[in-house]
């Protein structure tokens, strides 16, 4: 019975996620992209399990994502560390990996403060998309519980240490099972889509005159894995990772959105220029 209410409940998110975009009432609601770093791939035939891309590399973009929804703020992804800021970006026979400017000197550009972050979601646990979260101690984390559960264990010590105050007893966080409706009303939903990790998650903006945006985390890295429903090496689960990649391209395509995969430069660049926002 439990599982039938849960899907009843995400069927009635999408019509109120897009009501809620239209409604006169609603909370304002802007989406800005964040410059989050650039990741040089040597060897991108890791980002497929049946050799699709032997021979061949790839610079992706790392990118974030601030969401003001009334007078309140999330924070979507965080990027790399500042261990990798004004490093140099090396094109050559190795990954290279640099970090142009932190969120916080980003955020500061329109005047937003690192303690006015209320939430923080992330996609998923890999390196460039936690290494700037403890600069936001104060704000709620939102986490696939997957993801969260592997935090503390053996193996997993720097992606650990990225969370520590989320860590304690009493910690604002909310370990995220199935979707998320963030604010209550429908306008950003954190969308299940495990596979990549255990705890993997989409986010869905409703902006009401751009209209459904869709934040693919890493449900796939390039636009070639999602037409081609290619899986990377390194995912925790294959079979989750087609039926995630499935969803993400199904609910595009029903909800016409304007999907956006985190690490294409081209997708990031459908979204206005920052400081300029989506509305």
């Amino acid at each position: 019975m439990n599982a039938v209410r849960r899907f009843a409940s995400v069927l009635l998110m999408f019509p109120l996620a897009l009501m809620a975009a239209e409604s006169p009432g609603a909370p304002e609601l802007r989406l800005w992209r964040l410059d989050c770093g650039q990741l040089w791939t040597y060897n991108l035939d890791e980002m497929s399990d049946t050799r699709a891309y032997v021979g061949q590399s790839k610079l992706f973009v790392g990118s974030c994502y601030l969401i003001r929804h009334g007078g309140e703020y999330l924070l979507w992804d965080t990027g790399l560390s500042r261990e990798y800021l004004g490093k140099p970006l090396m094109q050559g026979k190795e990954d290279s990996t640099a970090l142009a400017k932190t969120v916080v000197e980003q955020l500061a550009q329109i005047g937003v403060k690192p303690a006015q972050i209320a939430k923080i979601g992330i996609s998923h646990y890999h390196f460039d998309h936690i290494g700037q979260a403890a600069e936001f101690p104060q704000a709620t984390l939102l986490i696939g519980a997957g993801d969260y559960a592997v935090l503390g264990t053996p193996g997993h010590e720097e992606r650990t240490k990225r969370f520590a105050p989320w860590l304690g007893k009493d910690a604002k966080v909310e370990k995220v099972r199935g979707d998320l409706d963030v604010f209550g009303d429908g306008s950003v939903v954190m969308l299940d889509l495990p596979g990549h990790t255990p705890g993997h998650h989409g986010l869905l903006v409703n902006l009401p005159k751009r209209g459904p945006v869709l934040l693919s985390g890493d449900v796939v890295h390039l636009h070639e894995n999602l037409d081609m429903r290619g899986v990377p090496s390194f995912n925790t689960d294959r079979a989750q990772s087609l039926a995630s990649m499935d969803r993400f391209a199904k609910l595009a395509q029903n909800l016409k959105a304007t999907l956006i995969i985190q690490h294409e430069e081209a997708d990031v660049a459908k979204l206005p220029v920052f400081p300029e926002a989506a509305e």
